[in-house]
C-alpha cells in the first residue's frame, strides 16, 4: 500500500514538472493513475484542470475547477483559473462573476488586471 501512494505522489510530481514546462498533454497522461487513485484530491483536480487549460480543453478545466470548488469553495486559484477558462470559451459575465470572487477573496494584481480585463469587454459590448 505504501509502494502505492509513493507512485501516486511520484507520478503527481511529475505531471507537475510537465505543467510547468508547457507540456500538458503528457501531465495529463501522467496525471490519470492519479486521479485515479486520489479522486478527493482538490490539488489533483487543480492541476489536472491546469493541464487542461494549458491545452485548450476549456470546458474539461472548468470541470475540474469547479470539481476544486465542490471539495474547497475558499480555493481562491481556481476560481480564478475557472474565470479563466470560462473567459477563454466566451462566456464573459460568468467568468465576471468568478473573477470578482478570487479577487474579493485573494486581490493580488493577477486577479485584479483579469477581472479588469473581463470587465473592459463586458463594457464595450453593452455600448455596441
Amino acid at each position: 500500500m505504501g509502494e502505492d501512494r509513493q507512485d501516486t505522489f511520484e507520478a503527481f510530481r511529475r505531471a507537475e514538472a510537465l505543467v510547468a514546462a508547457r507540456r500538458p498533454l503528457d501531465a495529463l497522461a501522467a496525471l490519470g493513475p492519479v486521479l485515479d487513485a486520489e479522486p478527493d484530491s482538490s490539488s489533483v483536480h487543480l492541476l489536472a484542470g491546469r493541464a487542461y487549460l494549458g491545452s485548450a480543453q476549456l470546458r474539461r478545466a472548468e470541470q475540474a475547477f469547479l470539481r476544486v470548488l465542490e471539495l474547497d469553495p475558499t480555493d481562491h486559484y481556481a476560481r480564478f483559473a475557472l474565470g479563466k477558462a470560462l473567459q477563454r470559451q466566451g462566456r464573459i459575465t460568468e467568468a465576471q462573476t468568478q473573477l470578482r470572487l478570487a479577487v474579493a477573496m485573494h486581490p493580488v494584481p493577477e486577479y485584479q488586471e483579469a477581472l479588469g480585463e473581463v470587465s473592459a469587454r463586458i463594457a464595450v459590448e453593452r455600448d455596441r
